[in-house]
């Protein structure tokens, strides 16, 4: 059975999850605000940001916003990016990281990503010290193969501790996910929370119009979706949303939301206006004939086995 998160008065994790990663960067204060309400608006109740986002505004403005409603939210930050996941780097990480948002309690705290130079019992042990102190509840895991993932839960455990929820990257043009790591987390109980369901914006179809944004301006975007099939299938993406009369973030986003093991998808923009589509999926319903549609622009990835004929 899948982790369910909730919040501290017991408020379930919404559908889809909001990431701030945009907060005090590419979005200004007013802007992050705007997105925020909207997305309380929309029914978001899981809000997901990280100790190096924008050099630790993206917290400081997710922490004001959210002291009125701090009961009923979730809020998610992460560890240890860079400098190792050393019990030292994460607690220093979960202290700035309470302090910028003003919060006793981190409703979840990930690791940013797999460290193979440091021995994960002691990181783990620092979680179960941090959760028995009340200062976390929940534990993640982001960016970790299946094998980290599962060498992870099985140390975690040690300290009687599970692992409530996995962060991989996961939308349309990029399905590695659904090899390994989806089943995986199912499997072992975690709740999978992609992100960039969109592809960098690559799939909201704004490129093919001469538009700008993480593709653009950053070169890890920019060779992360680089591909010529990626590109064809967001063309095809955004001519099946015209068919079907709907943004094609709005159905990027519900396709992602809609793999068997239900992932929770994190949405993000620089502005309410941008953000619209994405939060539209949170009532959309996608038919399995158009999920298997989309699911066809793209060949999926084979199985870990590489056995096709069992499948």
């Amino acid at each position: 059975m899948t982790h369910i998160l909730t919040s501290l008065d017991g408020t379930p994790a919404s559908r889809l999850a909001f990431g701030t990663m945009q907060f005090g960067g590419r979005a200004d204060r007013a802007a992050s605000q705007a997105m925020f309400d909207a997305s309380l608006a929309a029914g978001i109740t899981h809000f997901d940001t990280a100790h190096v986002y924008t050099d630790g505004a993206s917290e400081t403005y997710l922490g004001e916003m959210v002291k009125p409603h701090r009961e009923r939210l979730i809020i998610a930050t992460k560890a240890a990016y860079s400098g190792g996941a050393t019990p030292e780097n994460i607690r220093a990480s979960a202290d700035t990281s309470r302090k910028r948002m003003d919060l006793d309690t981190l409703d979840v705290l990930y690791l940013h990503r797999f460290d193979p130079a440091t021995d994960m019992h002691s990181s783990f042990e620092t979680f179960a010290d941090l959760k028995s102190k009340g200062i976390i509840r929940a534990i993640g895991i982001s960016n970790f193969a299946a094998w980290q993932a599962v060498k992870a839960a099985h140390i975690a455990a040690k300290f009687d501790l599970s692992i409530a929820v996995i962060q991989p990257m996961y939308n349309v043009v990029k399905r590695q996910a659904e090899v390994e790591i989806l089943p995986m987390a199912q499997d072992l109980g975690m709740l999978c929370a992609p992100y960039s369901p969109l592809g960098g914006g690559l799939l909201t179809g704004k490129y093919a119009k001469g538009g700008t944004g993480r593709l653009s301006e950053d070169d890890r975007y920019a060779a992360r979706y680089g591909f010529d099939h990626m590109h064809s299938a967001a063309a095809k993406l955004a001519d099946i949303a015209a068919r079907e009369g709907v943004h094609p973030a709005t159905i990027a986003v519900a396709w992602a939301a809609a793999h068997e093991t239900a992932p929770t998808p994190i949405i993000s923009a620089r502005s309410a206006e941008q953000l619209a589509p994405s939060l539209a999926a949170m009532e959309y319903t996608i038919s399995p004939a158009l999920y298997a549609e989309l699911a066809a622009l793209v060949p999926a990835p084979p199985p870990a086995t590489d056995r096709a004929e069992e499948q």
